[in-house]
């Protein structure tokens, strides 16, 4: 596949001022700069992330109405059952909600939909099952729920009052709960809080506590929010919402917390996945995340929340292998799907017609689409939206690329789908399969509108140049004060110019699918890794080096090795 290399704008006079003036390396002032952090101010409230620094949770929208409302329902006894969703951010916000509000006193049930049989957030059936389970008069919705309006028009017919508690699209008209907390009410960005649903439970518990404690309530004077922060890491890393401001916050804290947490289902879980080093965002992103999702893609995720509510390590344990099973099979049944559609697709894909991919199959299993659709993309890089299912009507997830909304694009098809809703880059759907064609011909006579030629072709967002000199084992170490990085703060990418083989190159790993060289200026050399080149070609000639810089550990002995992201022939600076 073909990148763009889009290389920062080079500041080095202003690099040169912040890194006199906050006492870091140019290379790191750059890489901070370009993250728009231009203020000595800004770059050490980045740098060091504070929990005090957190902004008051009652400046989310309807807050406070929210806190009025569930401290009602607690002095007069009143049950409530917290609605959740299936997946990673879903399971975590509802554990927290249910650890906190049971040790503060409220009378708390919890109901968590099935994928398959209820879908997702409040459907008609999820709605009804879950109150013949729990009659309740008061639902709190988490993750789901902003675009719930009949649902919520109806419960409310039922006397059953609803708070939301979420950072999904809002309808318009929104529904009418009676409370609707989200970051997005005013319009996206309005309160400066572009939090997950953990996040968001976070706040939630953060606001009931000052409540709490200004009513004298001994509960909420001596709860420590901070027991909470593992489980705000976890649903913010896995949820993929930009690691800057708030998130930054609450994962650099929530990764301090994950590191030493005392849930035996947590310690269950980083055994069955073999974790043995400190825990960072690739150990949640790639290890625990997807175990954690297997649960709610497969059949449903009680059991992943039951692992983060277990109080013995033995049940945990044992819950912790089932999900660990749980995603092996998903991974065989993903798989499969995604070999049969980019196969079809190698077959008959065209680059100049095809801006669109809408693929769907009944039997495909509506659990893994989502993975599927990321996985079709990075191979094509188009928007994607993959649907299966089992009944009559199909449901499906997209993933989409830079410069297309694909929740924006749904609404101009409001007519082929059952339902719909998401994110900018990620949005689920319902669908009659005989819509399909219609829906892929719409979507793409909306993207041949939307989308410029060059955005068709994946971008590699580059920060500078720097000499294979620059880059030491203390460089290094200093750029991982970036860290976690992620969606909004991404890794440190770099290129080198004007390089050439040392030796020859090695093919490595199992099965011989990675490629190692040895790459040097003339002056220094270093080792260089591409993971998973597949059949690209390896550099020739003298070349640029598009790469991330790391100290690789091995043996005891460590050493500065660059990550391959792509290579070009060299050319002049």
């Amino acid at each position: 596949m073909k990148y763009r290399w889009l290389l920062a704008p080079h500041r080095p006079d202003e690099a040169l001022r912040l890194s006199r003036e906050g006492g870091i390396s140019p290379l790191l002032a750059q890489c901070l700069i370009n993250r728009d952090f231009t203020t000595p101010e800004a770059i050490a409230g980045f740098l060091n992330p504070r929990l005090k620094d957190l902004a008051d949770p009652f400046l989310l929208p309807n807050m406070g109405t929210a806190v009025d409302r569930l401290f009602r329902a607690r002095s007069q006894g009143e049950a409530l059952v917290i609605y959740g969703d299936y997946d990673v951010d879903g399971v975590t916000s509802t554990a927290l909600l249910i650890e906190f509000l049971e040790r503060l006193g409220w009378q708390v049930s919890h109901f968590l939909p099935h994928r398959m049989d209820e879908g997702y957030g409040l459907s008609p059936e999820g709605v009804e099952n879950c109150l013949n389970q729990h009659p309740v008069s008061l639902i709190l919705a988490v993750d789901c729920g902003s675009t719930a309006v009949e649902p919520i028009a109806k419960l409310r017919n039922r006397g059953v009052d609803v708070i939301v508690l979420d950072h999904h699209q809002i309808a318009s008209p929104p529904p009418d709960a009676t409370a609707l907390v989200n970051p997005r009410v005013g319009g996206e960005g309005t309160c400066g809080m572009e939090l997950c649903s953990a996040g968001l439970a976070f706040k939630l518990a953060h606001a009931i506590l000052k409540r709490g404690r200004e009513l004298g309530i001994q509960a909420a004077i001596d709860f420590d929010l901070k027991l909470l922060l593992d489980l705000v890491a976890l649903g913010t890393i896995a949820d993929l919402v930009p690691l800057r401001r708030e998130n930054r916050i609450l994962v650099r804290a929530g990764l301090d917390r994950l590191n030493q947490t005392q849930r035996p289902g947590l310690q269950a879980l980083c055994e069955i996945a073999q974790i043995t080093s400190t825990i960072g965002g690739y150990e949640v992103g790639f290890l625990l995340a997807p175990r954690l999702n297997a649960a709610g893609r497969l059949e449903d995720a009680c059991e992943a929340l039951d692992l983060l509510l277990a109080d013995d390590y033995p049940r945990a344990a044992g819950i912790a292998r089932s999900l660990d099973a749980r995603n092996r099979q998903r991974q065989q049944i993903e798989k499969a799907i995604a070999d049969e559609v980019i196969s079809a697709l190698d077959a008959r894909f065209n680059p100049q017609t095809d801006f669109v991919i809408v693929e769907g199959q009944m039997p495909w299993h509506i659990g893994v689409v989502g993975i599927v659709a990321s996985r079709v993309l990075q191979r094509f890089y188009r928007p994607t939206i993959i649907v299966g299912g089992d009944g009559e009507a199909c449901r499906g997830s997209g993933r989409s690329i830079e410069g297309f909304d694909l929740a924006n694009a749904l609404r101009h098809c409001d007519g082929l789908l059952l339902r719909h809703g998401g994110h900018a880059m990620a949005a689920g759907l319902s669908v009659n399969p005989g819509n399909l064609d219609a829906l892929r011909a719409r979507l793409n006579e909306l993207a041949r509108t939307t989308l410029r030629p060059e955005q068709l072709h994946p971008p590699l967002r580059l920060d500078c140049h720097a000499g294979l000199a620059e880059l030491t084992e203390e460089q290094i170490v200093e750029l991982d004060l970036l860290r976690p990085t992620g969606q909004g703060n991404p890794p440190v990418q770099i290129i080198v110019p004007n390089l050439a083989h040392d030796r020859p190159p090695q093919k490595v790993g199992r099965d011989r699918q990675h490629a190692k060289f040895w790459v040097t200026d003339g002056r220094v050399t270093r080792e260089a890794i591409w993971y998973a080149y597949g059949d690209r070609p390896v550099p020739t000639g003298r070349f640029d080096l598009a790469c991330v810089p790391h100290v690789h550990e091995f043996n005891g002995r460590r050493s500065v090795q660059m990550k391959v992201l792509d290579w070009r022939p060299a050319q002049a600076l």
